[in-house]
């Protein structure tokens, strides 16, 4: 028998937080009005299309090592300095708007990331001329079959699966950049091919 003795044992906190409008919602959704309005109208939404997802992954690679909400609240910068992130005027981008990006407080100042970005739009460029839809039907390959049940709390949440383990393999081998694992499930979550949604949270329903 061990001599330790237990302390007080620690309730954990709830996955899902009632709003003053009377919803449940996944926890983290609840925490501030742009992760709100985010939680509700986007996250585990089904996205298609070359471009909004190359605008996804540029802002899931951006992410990379910072919360979420550092990059949600600068969309609106990323969006201007990035074209709307349309690939072939990012693709454009030059080394004197690489600087400007640079000096652009509105986003992320990451010089790495930045042209990661142009070269990721170059990519997709090459991989769509004579396909479109061809990163789209690339990305949505990968999307695991409807979980058996739904998730019961955020500990249950994944960072990692196998099919973000084999995304993120076929993103390099084509030489996509800041595109690993832990990025592209956040990916897979935010446009809707995992639905990470827990019970109790009125997206589930849906």
């Amino acid at each position: 028998m061990s001599d330790v003795v237990a302390g007080p044992s620690v309730a954990p906190a709830p996955s899902v937080v009632v709003g003053e409008d009377g919803r449940a919602r996944c926890r983290w959704g609840a925490s501030d009005p742009d992760y709100l309005r985010y939680h509700d109208e986007e996250w585990g939404w089904p996205l298609h299309g070359d471009q909004p997802l190359y605008e996804k992954l540029s802002l899931e690679g951006f992410q990379a090592g910072l919360s979420w909400i550092t990059i949600l609240r600068r969309r609106a910068g990323f969006r201007d300095v990035f074209h709307g992130f349309d690939p072939a005027l990012v693709a454009a981008m030059g080394d004197d708007e690489v600087e400007a990006a640079m000096l652009d407080g509105r986003i992320i100042r990451n010089r790495a990331k930045i042209l990661a970005t142009i070269k990721n739009a170059k990519l997709t460029l090459e991989l769509t001329r004579d396909h479109p839809g061809a990163l789209d039907e690339l990305m949505w390959s990968f999307a695991p079959a409807p979980r058996a049940r739904r998730l019961r709390s955020m500990s249950e949440v994944p960072a990692v699966t196998d099919e973000s383990i084999a995304m993120s393999k076929g993103l390099r081998k084509l030489g996509f950049g800041f595109v690993g694992p832990t990025t592209v499930y956040a990916l897979m979550q935010s446009s809707g091919m995992v639905d990470d949604h827990v019970e109790g949270c009125w997206r589930a329903d849906g």
